[in-house]
């Protein structure tokens, strides 16, 4: 399946050396939580003078970039990879700079659910690649950072066949 792809990210892919860059846009929701949190890669706005927070203005999951804006993290990512025995994940480590993530994690007991885009650093409205509703597996807290688990749904416990072609299931089959 192929994907289409901005002429921003393709001329930032080709160019030996480009100011513009990707930046990982992160969205988490979850029923306890009064707003999503969204976070980014990227910290070139200024989203608030007190407190100070930096990050990125976009619409992306129908944020209003004026008061909704994604604050920037440092993070590293593990991409999720496919194993033969094993459900795909990944994980990925938000440095701890505030205490409200570690009070947010802790209080969560079901699974959150994450959405993850890429979008170039010059357009943060149009998104290259996305990924929805991934499951917050696990979460963390190692010392000066969050190490949260994400997963796809579990695809591989489906009951396979589904159903029956029996009559009483399916009567245009039988006649």
């Amino acid at each position: 399946m192929s994907r289409r792809v901005s002429m921003n990210a393709r001329l930032n892919q080709d160019a030996p050396a480009s100011s513009d860059f990707e930046v990982v846009l992160f969205y988490i929701t979850h029923p306890s939580l009064s707003t999503p949190y969204r976070f980014s890669t990227d910290n070139a706005d200024e989203l608030s003078v007190d407190p100070y927070i930096r990050g990125t203005r976009s619409t992306w999951m129908g944020s209003n970039p004026a008061t909704e804006g994604f604050v920037g993290i440092l993070a590293s990512a593990v991409l999720p990879d496919d194993k033969d025995d094993a459900p795909a994940t990944g994980q990925i480590a938000i440095a701890l700079s505030d205490q409200a993530l570690v009070t947010a994690v802790r209080s969560v007991t079901t699974v959150p659910t994450m959405h993850i885009a890429v979008v170039m650093a010059s357009s943060p409205n149009s998104v290259e690649f996305e990924v929805r509703d991934l499951d917050i597996v696990s979460a963390e807290i190692n010392g000066d950072e969050i190490l949260l688990t994400f997963s796809r749904e579990n695809i591989e416990l489906e009951p396979c066949p589904a159903g029956r072609f029996t009559k009483d299931s399916f009567p245009g089959l039988h006649k």
